[in-house]
This record gives C-alpha cells, sequence and structure tokens, in this order.
C-alpha cells in the first residue's frame, strides 16, 4: 500500500534516521535507547498532523480514506500479513505470515501463516481468514463496485487481475498462483502485502458479494464496528476532532501493549500542538520548522529529525474534467517542465526548513539513502531557473496577457490547494505562488483540511473541482516502490489523468522476474529515470519531521519507522 501523507507529521515518534546537529543528544535518555526497565500502565498520547482526523477503521479503503494516518491505527488493530521493518525487510516475527516460498519464475507462491495468531474472540488467524480478504478484494476492484468502493490498491501487485487463484491448503498454508511471471519481492511486497487478514466473522452475506460490500462499506467508518481484532490494540472509542483510545488488546498473541491507553489526538494547528507538547499533555509528536527556533523551550523532550521513504509533489491535474481547460495544458510535458523550473527546492530547504527539506527529483527519495535511487537523480534534471521556464513557455505558443500566460484562451491561472495546518507548509506554496508568477503562472492559494484534501483529489467525480494540489505526498509503507498504483494508466491513486505508453511500459518491466538483483534495479532505474523526467507530478523537497518525545516515553526511537510510517506502538512504554 502507498497512502497518503501530509507533509508536517509524516512521521511523529522518535525517529530512526538521525540528521547531524539537531535536537538533544538521546543517549542516556529513555526515549533514545530503551535500555530502562519497562513498565506497564500509563497513557501516552500522540499528536496527528494539524486538522488531521482518523475515519477509517478496517484494512480495506477506497480512495478518500487512503492515508498514512488512518493506517496507523488500522496496524495497531489489525496484524499485517508481512510486516517491513525500518531497515526495508520483512520482519517475519511481526507478521502474520511465518514465511513465503516461491519458484523460480515467480507463479507460484505458497504462504504459511504462524499458528500462534489469534483473534480477540479466541479464534485463530486462518487461511479462511484471508480468503474472506481476497474475495472482499476481488469484488470491491471492480469499477461498478457500490459506494464507497472501488478499493484503492486495485492493480497494485497485480491484484486482483493477476491471480489466478488462492486456494487454502491447509488452515495455515494457502497456494497463490499468478496468470504470468512476476518479479517476486515486487509481488511480495505490492501484492500479498495486500491480504491483511480480515476476521471471517465479518463474513455477514457469504452468498451475495454485493451486500457483503455495503455491509462493509457502512461499516469502514464505524468505530464500533471492530470488536474483533488480533493486533496489540482494540479501538476503545473515537471522537471527531477530539481524540481516538486505543486500549491493550487482552488476547494479542504477539507482545502486549505496555501502556494502559494509547491516544491519537487532532490537533487544530502547529501552534495548539506545540502547547500540548510544552505542558506534557502530548508525550509524542512533532515540531513544525516553522517554529524551529522555539525548539529551546521544549525542555522535558528530545526532538530527533527524520526522513519517510516517500516523495512529495504537486500534484496537477490533467484530466479532461480540470477546470478552465487546465487538463489540456498541463498534460504538455513542456507545460510540466516550466512549472518545475518554477520550484526552488534549495531556498525551500534552507530558508523554510532550515536544512532537514533535503531536495528531491523523482519518485526516489535522495534521502533516505537506499538501493532504489538511480545516481543520477541525485542532481535535478530541471534546476530552477523561472526564467527559462518562462522562455520554454514562450517557445510553445504561449503570451502574457495581463500578467498570465495565455493560449488558445486558457489562462495559466488556478487555485493551488493544499492541506492546512502547518505554518511551513503556507510558507511553502507561498514561495511556489512567488515564483510561479515570475514565469507568468498566476496561483491562489486554498489550504483545507488534510481528509478533505485527499477526498477531493481521490474521488474521480470530483475531478472538476480542482486544478492543483500540494502540501502531501505518498509514502511507500513498505512497499516494493514501482509506480504502479501511482502513475500506472490504471493505477488506484492515478486519479489525475496521467497516461503514457512508457511509463506504463516502464512500470511493467519492474514487475517481472531478472536474472539478479542488479538487473532488477537496472530495470528499476529506467522506470525511475522516465518518471523523474516525464514530471506526472511534480516534485518537491522531501521533509523532514522533526519528532518530539517526551524524556518519560521510551523505545518510540527504537520502534518508530519513519520509512514506511508505521511505528510499533505496543512497545512505547512511559516512566511512571
Amino acid at each position: 500500500m502507498k497512502p497518503r501523507i501530509a507533509l508536517v507529521g509524516a512521521m511523529a515518534v522518535g525517529m530512526a534516521v538521525i540528521a547531524a546537529g539537531c535536537g538533544s543528544n538521546s543517549s542516556n535518555q529513555g526515549s533514545g535507547t530503551g535500555s530502562a526497565t519497562p513498565q506497564s500502565g500509563g497513557t501516552i498520547v500522540y499528536a496527528l498532523p494539524p486538522q488531521t482526523n482518523l475515519n477509517w477503521y478496517m484494512p480495506l479503503v477506497d480512495g478518500q480514506y487512503d492515508s498514512l494516518y488512518n493506517f496507523q491505527l488500522i496496524y495497531s488493530l489489525y496484524k499485517p500479513l508481512i510486516w517491513i521493518n525500518n531497515k526495508y525487510q520483512i520482519d517475519w516475527s511481526s507478521s502474520i505470515a511465518d514465511k513465503i516460498t516461491y519458484n523460480s519464475s515467480g507463479t507460484v507462491y505458497h504462504v504459511f501463516l504462524n499458528p500462534k495468531w489469534h483473534w480477540s474472540n479466541g479464534q485463530p488467524v486462518t487461511s479462511q481468514d484471508v480468503l474472506f480478504t481476497w474475495n472482499v478484494i476481488k469484488a470491491a476492484s471492480a469499477p461498478n463496485a457500490p459506494s464507497p468502493w472501488p478499493y484503492v490498491a486495485a492493480g497494485t501487485g497485480d491484484i486482483p487481475n493477476g491471480v489466478q487463484s488462492i486456494v487454502a491448503n491447509s488452515a495455515h498454508e494457502l497456494t497463490v498462483t499468478l496468470t504470468q511471471p512476476a518479479n517476486q519481492q515486487w509481488f511480495e511486497y505490492n501484492g500479498l502485502a495486500q491480504l491483511t487478514p480480515m476476521p471471517a466473522v465479518w463474513n455477514k452475506y457469504p452468498t451475495n458479494m454485493t451486500q457483503e460490500l455495503k455491509y462493509l462499506g457502512a461499516n469502514g467508518t464505524n468505530p464500533n464496528f471492530d470488536t474483533v481484532v488480533d493486533g496489540p490494540f482494540k479501538l476503545q472509542s473515537a471522537t471527531a476532532n477530539q481524540n481516538w483510545v486505543m486500549v491493550p488488546n487482552k488476547a494479542y498473541s504477539g507482545h502486549k501493549a505496555y501502556a494502559s491507553r494509547f491516544i491519537f489526538t487532532y490537533e487544530g494547528s502547529n501552534s495548539a500542538e506545540f502547547a500540548a507538547l510544552k505542558t506534557n499533555t502530548v508525550q509524542v509528536g512533532y515540531l513544525d520548522l516553522a517554529e524551529y527556533g522555539a525548539k529551546a523551550e521544549l525542555t522535558n523532550d528530545v526532538v530527533r529529525p527524520g526522513y519517510p521513504f516517500d516523495y512529495q509533489d504537486v500534484e496537477l491535474n490533467l484530466s479532461k474534467n480540470a477546470p478552465n481547460g487546465l487538463g489540456q495544458a498541463f498534460s504538455q510535458l513542456y507545460v510540466r517542465q516550466a512549472l518545475e523550473m518554477g520550484i526552488d527546492q534549495n531556498a525551500t530547504d534552507t530558508a523554510i526548513y532550515h536544512g532537514f527539506a533535503a531536495p528531491q527529483y523523482g519518485p526516489i527519495p535522495v534521502q533516505p539513502k537506499t538501493q532504489f535511487l538511480d545516481p543520477r537523480l541525485t542532481k535535478p534534471l530541471y534546476p530552477y531557473n523561472p526564467a527559462q521556464g518562462k522562455k520554454l513557455l514562450e517557445q510553445n505558443g504561449w503570451h502574457e496577457v495581463n500578467g498570465v500566460m495565455t493560449k488558445n484562451g486558457v489562462k495559466l491561472q488556478f487555485t493551488l490547494m493544499y492541506a492546512s495546518g502547518s505554518a511551513s507548509t503556507d510558507s511553502q506554496m507561498a514561495l511556489l505562488q512567488q515564483d510561479w508568477a515570475k514565469e507568468g503562472v498566476k496561483v491562489t492559494l486554498k489550504p483545507i483540511p488534510f481528509a478533505s484534501l485527499i477526498g477531493i483529489i481521490d474521488t474521480p467525480s470530483d475531478a472538476n473541482q480542482w486544478a492543483a494540489a500540494g502540501g502531501q505526498g505518498i509514502i511507500y509503507g513498505g512497499s516494493y516502490p514501482t509506480g504502479g498504483q501511482l502513475f500506472g494508466a490504471t493505477g488506484g491513486l492515478n486519479n489525475f489523468g496521467y497516461n503514457d505508453a512508457t511509463e506504463n511500459s516502464l512500470i511493467a518491466a519492474t514487475h517481472k522476474p531478472a536474472a539478479s538483483t542488479a538487473q532488477s534495479l537496472k530495470t528499476f532505474d529506467q522506470y525511475e529515470y522516465y518518471t523523474a523526467h516525464n514530471l506526472p507530478v511534480l516534485w518537491v523537497n522531501n521533509v523532514a519531521t522533526l519528532g518530539v518525545n517526551a524524556k518519560t516515553v521510551h523505545n518510540s526511537y527504537k520502534y518508530g519507522n519513519p520509512l514506511t510510517g508505521y511505528p510499533q506502538f505496543q512497545y512505547f512504554w512511559i516512566s511512571q
């Protein structure tokens, strides 16, 4: 899964990636090492990004609910089939699957479930639960699936259409057969990873999948529905615009939660969250980089930066339904190139984010460093040069009319909506507005809550409601970081009208088996470089989160995971 994130608060716990020169030296502090003897009990309050609600509670989602923050809660209630750690490897001890084997061509996979896992009602997690999930995925992926579906990850990992069959061999073993060979790691990370078991007791309409989808869809937003779970927590209460309270699942088969309560708390603004950190009403949160100068006021906290494995972007609506003919304009590569030339990533990094917003020039971040980064993309393909960007537009028939580039009656004048609540994001969007004006591009800024933003851009019927969206991005979340879900013609998160035959072909190539890891990465680099060049979205800085933790909170550093965005909250504990 590749859920959406807001620029601030992408990962608000102690970070596994440390940048020199920021925050306290925590070598002898509880939240840094987790070396003290753990204590049970107490309440840990965890701050969500500003104006972010949690509004979906089961493992399968449609586009409008596909956010990192929903899944931070969901994966606390439901154990994923495979858990990806901060080394981007499968941690079998934290996965429902005990192991996965496959043939050399990548067409047949045997999934073995660890028999230790149980639901909170005492029943074992079995192949039947996985098959229930699979049947719902198949039905929910149909374009005519009832509202709120279709399933957002349809097409990712060749799920469901690339799967010939899934058969239960026993209570704890399944065989998955594909219709064609696949890159084994890609299918594990992007295909099989989607099969987070849902309890088969939810299967209320076993002979009527349409009714089943309506039933599940109606209850996805119902926090009282999730009474049978297999994760370390149960959801005790949920109050929109206030908080979401988790308590330990006493029947959990793994490491039981230390904290008596773990609370996700809604924050109206960065300043409100900062005040909550100072008064210790929030123990785990973040420091907006616009407030970096006030860091010394957090005398009882540890501050650490970390970078998610993601890309952050400005998404342009390339569809024919975009307002004022802008879809046709944005569909021209040279228009996107001109806009990219108007993005000053170096100034954004230094002037707004104090050096904690690494420039990024394609779908794979420069920081954190991974094997997936093409060395050619450590430098920009389109360096900041608004004069050259304006010249490129003029060479293609655009002319400035009353300060706005115009061609055939279409004006490069549009509203840029973005995730609200962060002062540094406000500054970043204002810098974009200022620099694009140098190219004759007139932008009106419109901050809106993050949940509202993704609800609009990920709903195809709302294509006429927006032209451009910023202040957000995509975190890979442990998936193999190719672009099927993102930039493929039928990708679940491609609701912005991008469709490029070469792109589709290069994405498909990354899904095929290779003779070696080196060859697989070479194929991946071809996809990555073309995507960087072709600008399906506009690349912006990879903004780090400055994670803030009360010194009384332990293990948040050790079990925080900025690469995927999914911490293991059950290991967090608080000194009494």
